[in-house]
């Protein structure tokens, strides 16, 4: 039995609350179970110097985790001057994960910035950043849509992140902190609604896994996955 007595194919409890800040051109509060994270998107009329010119946006983000997130306090990274590497990795995920959807011509020159703020933290923050950024960012592009501001369709697909594990020999989907701590391998799942991989990563933390593993933890992120695109869709039509 897992610590919150779900069973190996479940998911924690997902709400996806739509327009929770004002002024965000769009914005979403995510909970995976007890993990929640607080997502904006903010359109901006300029691009990195790099793109100047060429007639395409940016997408990016930004993650963060304040300090009572966790069971202590955290200090925050501005006070120390940098982030530390696992923030830049999981901002750099958030980015690529929406950017494989995004038509990025048909943008314009604009930049989206996703800001992922963890509230609390119980496990799997991004990929709950993940699945509530393409909500808020599904949001600011409708706003850019009715301002005539996109050259086009600029969502191609829909993009979502589940975590999966093995816990006590045991293939897990969603784990939460307790099990994630515990667990002999650690894997992160990027997916889009079409059922494409964006990414996967994976981590043996004790003995390494073989394929048949793999495989199942895959058909467990295949399935949240899936479960997750109908919560974005349920979320973005209401």
């Amino acid at each position: 039995m897992r610590p919150s007595g779900r069973q190996p194919t479940d998911m924690r409890a997902v709400k996806i609350e739509r327009n929770v800040a004002m002024k965000a051109e769009g914005s979403c509060l995510v909970s995976f179970g007890n993990t929640k994270v607080l997502v904006t998107a903010s359109v901006e009329t300029s691009v990195p110097g790099w793109l100047r010119g060429k007639g395409q946006g940016w997408v990016t983000a930004e993650y963060g985790m304040l300090p009572r997130a966790t069971g202590s306090r955290t200090r925050r990274e501005a006070t120390a001057g940098k982030q530390s590497g696992r923030t830049q990795e999981i901002q750099r995920l958030i980015g690529r994960s929406l950017r494989a959807v995004v038509d990025l011509q048909a943008l314009g020159e604009v930049q989206v910035t996703l800001d992922c703020d963890v509230l609390e933290a119980d496990g799997g923050t991004r990929t709950a950043s993940i699945t509530g950024a393409y909500v808020a960012l599904a949001d600011a592009i409708a706003w850019m849509e009715v301002r005539k501001l996109t050259k086009g369709v600029v969502l191609k697909d829909s993009v979502a992140a589940v975590s999966c594990g093995i816990y006590r020999g045991t293939p897990l989907l969603d784990l939460d902190y307790l099990e994630d701590v515990e667990a002999e391998t650690d894997a992160n799942f990027v997916i889009t609604g079409s059922g494409k991989f964006v990414e996967i990563q994976g981590t043996a933390e004790g003995a390494p896994f073989d394929r048949s593993e793999l495989e199942a933890l895959m058909t467990l992120a295949e399935k949240g996955i899936g479960e997750l695109s109908v919560l974005q869709k349920q979320a973005l039509s209401a």
